[in-house]
């Protein structure tokens, strides 16, 4: 109503401008413009008459980041309207929503609404592994989302919903599982009760644990467990130096070098450089043992295009090693022939005050090793010699209580 009386007013005070000047265009008589009647009214009258009551439709664009209303110009063809409107004619009002600038609106929404993603991580230490999850990210489709708020616009929706996807990582938890399974393990057992030896054993694991070797990359015993010294950690224990059991600094080392070499020729690693010792060992099959010293390393290449990782661990008369990374589809095996068995000399004996062994006798050896590999339905696929060694033999030595000279008898008086 007070719409009606406001243009009513502005309807007479026209008339009286219309007396006084004569020229002011005006509406036609008895126009009505949504409801409005404007009929007589100047161009500029109906105009501001009609405009006060002419809805304009808001707009707002909801995203995941919040709700974002941006600044609209409303634009309409009233003057349109009023310049063609005839004498009595109703008509209605079409109001056009624009948005300066859409594609820099857009943009700039869409950058608020990036997520980028994180790939999932791996962490490895001599106590294992330990996985972060991925996190999914989000980027915005930006011609999907700038046509989707051109058209609400142009349909006179008051809002409508940024177009985004999910961005997803490279790397998620499964792919880094996938990568560290479990390739093989070995294990040996040694005499608890020796526990010098067990030390050094157990010092020498767990130098290893936690090695990483990445493709292509020569892993070095020497390198990883250090020189075995005092000043190292290393205690004395007995070590076999020419053919004989003798007390050295680190002995012991050599079954963790050995059984680090099983589990690494389990593994399809490629072995470099490993040298028997020189007499067999009792803890694996002839031509399987690794002896290292200060001149003998155990070497081996991580041949696959995958890093694989090393674990190892002493415990209840055991030491072993867990070799993991990407499975090839191939398992891989090992066999040892003994081709000759050599036999010791007669043992060395000795007298003494009581009888007993000095030294154990052992018998030598010539032997092979094959490496050999199946595929994944069991399908023997090659074998190949990996080493050919020669042991030998131990002496035994004895000592024996020595008989008595048999006294003759004291010939009898005559």
């Amino acid at each position: 109503m007070k719409r009606v009386i406001s243009c009513v007013f502005a309807l007479l005070l026209a008339g009286s401008i219309f007396f006084l000047g004569g020229w002011a265009a005006k509406v036609r008589r008895d126009v009505v413009i949504d409801g409005v009647e404007v009929g007589g009214l100047t161009y500029a009258e109906a105009g501001r008459c009609v405009r006060e009551g002419l809805s304009r439709t808001p707009f707002v664009l909801h995203t995941p980041a919040g709700n974002f209303t941006p600044g609209l110009v409303y634009t309409d063809d009233l003057d349109e309207l009023l310049r063609h409107a005839k004498k009595g004619g109703e008509y209605h009002v079409t109001v056009r929503r624009e948005l300066p600038d859409a594609e820099a609106f857009v943009e700039d929404v869409c950058e608020k609404n990036v997520i980028f993603p994180q790939d999932a991580k791996l962490a490895f230490s001599k106590n294992g592994f330990s996985y972060t999850a991925e996190k999914e990210g989000r980027w915005c489709d930006f011609s999907a989302s700038l046509s989707a708020v051109l058209e609400a616009l142009r349909t006179g929706k008051e809002e409508c919903s940024l177009v985004t996807r999910k961005w997803l990582p490279d790397v998620t938890e499964d792919n880094l599982r996938m990568r560290t399974q479990k390739l093989a393990s070995f294990s040996t057992r040694f005499d608890a009760s020796k526990t010098a030896r067990v030390h050094n054993i157990s010092l020498a694991c767990e130098r290893i644990a936690g090695s990483v070797i990445e493709p292509g990359e020569i892993f070095s015993f020497n390198e990883t467990v250090g020189l075995r010294t005092r000043e190292n950690g290393f205690l004395d224990a007995p070590v076999i130096v020419a053919g004989e059991f003798v007390s050295g600094t680190g002995g012991g080392v050599c079954q963790a070098s050995t059984t680090l070499m099983g589990a690494a020729l389990r593994a399809g690693l490629r072995i470099t450089e490993s040298r028997p010792h020189s007499l067999s060992v009792g803890y694996v099959p002839p031509s399987q043992d690794a002896m290292v010293s200060r001149y003998s390393d155990l070497k081996f290449v991580n041949p696959y295009p995958f890093p694989v990782y090393l674990l190892g661990r002493t415990g209840n008369g055991n030491v072993s090693f867990e070799v993991y990374g990407m499975p090839d589809g191939k398992r891989y095996a090992l066999e040892s022939v003994v081709l000759e068995t050599i036999k010791p000399p007669p043992a060395e004996v000795v007298e003494g005050d009581e009888e007993k062994i000095l030294r154990a006798e052992k018998s030598g050896m010539r032997s092979e090793c094959y490496l050999l590999v199946y595929s994944e339905d069991g399908t023997l696929l090659s074998k190949k010699l990996f080493r050919r060694d020669r042991y030998a033999c131990v002496q035994g030595k004895v000592q024996v209580v020595p008989v008595p000279p048999v006294q003759e008898p004291s010939p009898l008086p005559i």
